[in-house]
């Protein structure tokens, strides 16, 4: 869902590129035409008014009559037409208001003081036909804009599905489906060569662990036999400290590769829950008897839930374990509906297991004790199979739900689905 979101953000955006660009060169394509027009009307105004002055000086010098519109000496005649230095034809733009803007061209039509004879083209006509042009410019950068962005949402979308696929895939993937894959995806581009690029890092990814996973349970079955026989050995040896103290490392040993074992079945998927309906709370009450650690029982709602009671037994004990082993007394577990709340009072869970997880042989903080760290890794493990959600925090100040470790002790809640 999440994804979603951004990829109509992306959509969004991209339109809003393509909106912004299209006003853009709308915007700097209508000042460039506009200009341009302008300037062609004055050009092509000032060349009639510099021929009109042509042919209205022959006539003069031959005839002495005005003719073509000339004047001499006219009113309106800008300043810098007035008096020219030389005999020469001039031109000037005049965009006063009166007539309208107008061209001017004028020739002085004889020495230094001679009248200077002049012609006016009034340009208003033409020139009121530019605001048309600009009208015309805007409703066709409209029609522009409105072709533009369904086209570039249309495509933004495309581009946003794909890149969805992709990402569910890498989210699939960090969740721990090792089975997720893009497939193919169309075109060429950069989007296709991601999905390429995501789905062998998924197929090496997958190798490695598939890898790894073997290699482990190979290594607990193998220590099965060698364990077994150092406790039937340890049966042959006389009672006293020494025997002791063998057989409860060789239990710990034991121990540990009954762990192992659990979690390479649980990470190859060979397990499968047996679901039956029991009351919740007795199986809580006989799961924390089992584990030899006093814990103070509560339940709040003993209604009964549909769920595998050996895996759920296997969760709460490694839960209070836990709690005893690595945190500090009273250990409290609560079960209110199809919830199993277990909380300790010592320095809390630390921060890179509520930030990551647990994980296998890594016990966290040295103040919450030793051990192999796959306790609570079967916990999980255990509790996805069964399609429940099991959360770790820190009692702060207020309750459970702090930040950090605190004096509060760790939280860890059981929730069962139904």
């Amino acid at each position: 869902m999440r994804w979603r979101g951004r990829g109509r953000g992306l959509r969004w955006r991209i339109a809003a590129l393509a909106a912004g660009t299209a006003c853009l060169v709308a915007v700097v394509l209508g000042a460039l035409v506009h200009l341009w027009t302008v300037e062609d009307i004055r050009s092509r105004g000032e060349a009639r008014a510099f021929n009109a002055v042509y042919s209205a000086m022959d006539v003069y010098r031959r005839t002495g009559a005005l003719s073509g519109g000339a004047a001499l000496d006219p009113p309106g005649l800008p300043e810098r037409l007035r008096g020219p230095d030389d005999g020469d034809r001039h031109t000037a733009y005049d965009d006063r208001v009166g007539a309208g803007p107008s061209a001017w061209a004028a020739q002085r039509t004889g020495g230094p003081g001679s009248p200077v004879l002049a012609v006016q083209v009034n340009l208003g006509p033409e020139l009121s036909n530019v605001p048309r042009l600009d009208a015309a410019m805007a409703v066709a950068a409209l029609l522009a804009l409105a072709v533009a962005v369904p086209a570039s949402v249309y495509g933004a979308g495309l581009l946003a599905r794909r890149l969805g696929r992709v990402a569910e895939t890498a989210t699939r993937i960090s969740a721990g489906d090792l089975d997720a894959r893009t497939g193919p995806v169309a075109g060429r581009d950069e989007v296709a060569a991601i999905a390429a690029t995501v789905d062998a890092m998924a197929d090496s990814l997958a190798r490695r662990l598939r890898g790894e996973r073997q290699f482990t349970a190979d290594v607990a079955h193998e220590l099965r036999t060698p364990v077994g026989g150092l406790l039937a050995a340890a049966d042959l040896l006389p009672e006293g400290e020494t025997e002791d103290l063998i057989r409860a490392r060789i239990r710990d040993l034991r121990g540990l590769v009954e762990d192992l074992l659990e979690i390479s079945r649980l990470d190859a998927g060979a397990e499968q829950p047996v679901r039956v309906r029991v009351p919740l709370g007795e199986v809580v009450r006989e799961a924390v008897a089992r584990t030899g650690f006093g814990a103070e029982v509560s339940v709040r709602d003993a209604a009964p839930v549909e769920t595998d009671p050996r895996r759920l037994e296997r969760i709460v004990a490694n839960l209070v374990v836990n709690a005893h082993r690595h945190g500090a007394g009273p250990v409290l577990v609560t079960v209110d509906g199809p919830t199993v709340e277990v909380r300790d009072h010592g320095p809390g869970f630390p921060a890179e297991l509520l930030r990551d997880g647990p994980r296998r042989f890594r016990t966290g903080a040295a103040g919450r004790g030793a051990g192999h760290g796959l306790g609570l890794t079967i916990a999980v493990g255990q509790a996805r199979l069964l399609g429940a959600e099991l959360g770790f925090a820190n009692a702060g100040d207020g309750g459970a739900g702090g930040g950090g470790a605190g004096a509060g002790g760790a939280v860890a809640t059981l929730r069962l689905p139904g």
